[in-house]
């Protein structure tokens, strides 16, 4: 049995305005094509039962709105959370179904690192893209494997 664990950052968002909150930072329209790409190739590609993750922030719900999903929003995968919070929150590598995890630069990219590395390193995720992590079982060992990194350009 394999179980999914796929990361993916939000797409390009505005600068933080003059009294703007880092949270309400909408999408661009280069943010919204991007999203939109991604969004269509997961809902192609992704599993019956794929559970969706958000970062409580408009910029990661914006990016989460073309997943044909219902989508749950945590507190615990907002910005300057934890590589923990983020594995608590998708029940790793306990889940029994796949998860999309929403959110944010450096987190991301830490628990891509953690995961397939075993090291906690500020790995480069690009705005927009993903990381689709696998864990499986082969012949009584754990496997952690990196099944897909694609950017929005290349979807």
């Amino acid at each position: 049995m394999s179980v999914d664990l796929i990361l993916w950052r939000h797409a390009d968002a505005r600068d933080a305005a003059d009294g703007t909150a880092d949270r309400d930072r909408p999408l661009t329209a280069k943010g919204e094509r991007q999203a939109g790409r991604m969004a269509r190739w997961l809902n192609h590609h992704l599993p019956e039962g794929t559970r969706v993750l958000v970062s409580p922030t408009l910029r990661t719900v914006q990016t989460a709105q073309g997943l044909d999903r219902r989508k749950r929003i945590l507190e615990a995968l907002g910005p300057d959370q934890t590589v923990e919070a983020l594995l608590h929150a998708a029940r790793w590598p306990d889940a029994k179904e796949p998860v999309v995890v929403v959110g944010h630069q450096p987190t991301l990219g830490l628990t891509a690192a953690y995961l397939l590395a075993g090291v906690m390193q500020p790995w480069p995720v690009r705005k927009g893209a993903l990381w689709w992590i696998k864990r499986r079982e082969r012949e009584g060992q754990v496997e952690i494997l990196l099944h897909a990194s694609l950017s929005s350009e290349h979807v």
